[in-house]
């Protein structure tokens, strides 16, 4: 019994002090905004605000949130907050008469630093705004002072959390624009939005958003010097570096500091260790539908925004290196069969012999594929597996990973491609010029690579998996302009034609030229 009235005391005295501590916070909140007026009045000396309450501007504020929301971004997020906080005008009342919104509009005026257009964030409205309670006599009425603060309010969280969104994450989603692109890729959520309505120091946050990757810093640079790149127009020039900036902002960069990554337009695979480039190799990647360069950045047509890839293409995406397959076997895929393997085989009924192809139908082994008709066969109605040897399509290893797309790292017995500028050869896998050093860096010097080296190095060799010892990330990614290690900004062909979709997708975001000129 004793116990019981102990628990009950305990209990009784914790909702006492939460109750007491909710009066304290209510009557504090009740505090700062009951002072509206006066501090409003202290600050303006504008007699018009000596009258203005919190419940008369939240009348107010309702309305003008409902006549502006289909110009603000975030509606539902920033009429919430005001909602929730009882329309407490948080700009006005903590950023006004320090200059921190005047400093916030400085900073969107310079935003065609970042390739994008400044009125975007409508800086001479919100100038505008901040001029008027500063002038004495700009604000005539109380109705007039209660809609300048709503207005002031909304455009200020309105163009805050655009900017910081535009700075930290880009203005497009790549994955709403790109068929194939399956890159984890951070995009802004509401918490993230919000924390604009806390910001203490506006100076400090709006620095700590300003992209700070030396590789922006160039194309940065290269955008403001108004350079031409070879073989270019200044405004191609503009437009690649332009859209390069935007996938810099993507949040979808390697976190782990080893990690492979392919570059597609630069036909190039890098191992990255703690930031420098261990291992790097030429590859070659997917056919494109860009692969002659038929179009450019030079132009802009309204259906360049649609993404229609060609079946070939390497597609962009994230995934973890798990295992390799030593002299590995080819599953040779329906849409190859069909329109080589079985185009060959009616030509000659050697063809599948030489080449070391199985034939299978229905899960069993076809003994004499040269009894087929293969003229009148139908697609699906056989499978195809090519037996490892020298004339393998994989070669010797390949390196795997889990993807949606079926595509892998590989070697291959054509070398030739590998001396080529143009490298966007293969069916979508990235073959590689240099598989066995890969093989050395992911599993390092010791027995397993020994293994490795030797079964390649085998005739008539058996198919042998092994394990990576720790994964590692693969990227395969798609950058057309960049500064190298010495600081020359480099520039590929858009082979795939992905600048012109991003380009399509993000121009009516775009500082018009001629203040990029200025810039």
């Amino acid at each position: 019994m004793r116990n019981f009235n102990i628990k009950k005391a305990f209990w009784l005295t914790t909702l006492i002090i939460l109750s007491a501590s909710l009066l304290i916070l209510q009557s504090c909140k009740k505090k700062s905004r009951s002072d509206l007026g006066a501090t409003l009045y202290k600050k303006t000396k504008n007699k018009v605000f000596r009258d203005a309450t919190p419940e008369g501007l939240a009348d107010v504020f309702k309305k003008v949130m409902e006549e502006e929301k289909s110009h603000v971004a975030n509606p539902k997020l920033i009429g919430a907050f005001y909602e929730e906080n009882g329309y407490d005008p948080v700009f006005v009342m903590d950023h006004i008469f320090n200059g921190d919104v005047d400093l916030t509009a400085n900073y969107f005026e310079k935003v065609n630093q970042h390739g994008l257009d400044p009125k975007m964030f409508n800086a001479d409205e919100i100038k505008a705004l901040v001029d008027k309670f500063q002038d004495k006599k700009a604000i005539k009425n109380l109705d007039e002072a209660y809609r300048d603060i709503a207005l002031l309010e909304i455009k200020t969280a309105n163009s805050l959390i655009n900017y910081s969104n535009a700075l930290q994450y880009g203005m497009i989603s790549p994955r709403k624009i790109y068929q194939r692109y399956y890159t984890e890729t951070k995009r802004p959520d509401s918490a993230g939005m919000s924390k604009i309505f806390y910001i203490k120091d506006m100076k400090h946050y709006l620095d700590s958003i300003q992209p700070k990757d030396p590789q922006y810093i160039a194309l940065q640079k290269a955008l403001a010097s108004g350079s031409v790149a070879p073989g270019m127009s200044k405004e191609e020039t503009i437009r690649y570096l332009v859209v390069n900036l935007e996938r810099l902002r993507w949040k979808n960069k390697p976190t782990q500091d080893k990690y492979v990554i392919v570059n597609i337009p630069d036909y190039r695979l890098d191992v990255m260790d703690h930031g420098q480039s261990v291992l790097n190799m030429k590859v070659c990647v997917g056919e494109g539908r860009n692969k002659d360069r038929e179009n450019s950045l030079v132009e802009y047509d309204e259906s360049d925004k649609i993404d229609r890839p060609f079946s070939r293409e390497t597609p962009q995406l994230n995934s973890m290196i798990h295992s390799v397959q030593v002299n590995p076997v080819w599953n040779i895929p329906q849409s190859i069969a069909s329109k080589e393997i079985m185009v060959e085989a009616a030509k000659d009924p050697y063809y599948l012999s030489n080449k070391n192809i199985d034939v299978y139908k229905n899960g069993k082994k076809v003994e004499d594929p040269e009894t087929i008709d293969w003229g009148s066969a139908s697609a699906g109605d056989y499978d195809f597996k090519q037996r490892p040897g020298d004339d393998n399509a994989l070669g010797k290893i390949k390196f795997l990973f889990n993807n949606k797309s079926s595509v892998y790292l590989h070697d291959t017995p054509a070398k030739q491609p590998f001396t080529w500028n143009m490298r966007a050869v293969s069916h979508g896998c990235v073959r590689l010029e240099k598989p066995q050093e890969l093989a050395r860096v992911l599993f390092g010097d010791g027995a397993t690579y020994q293994k490795i080296a030797d079964d390649m190095g085998k005739d008539n060799p058996d198919p042998t998996t092994l394990a990576v010892p720790k994964k590692v990330p693969v990227y395969l990614t798609y950058v057309t302009c960049w500064a190298d290690s010495n600081g020359v900004i480099q520039f590929r062909p858009d082979v795939y034609g992905l600048d012109i979709v991003l380009y399509g997708h993000l121009q009516r975001f775009l500082a018009p030229s001629q203040q990029l000129a200025n810039l």
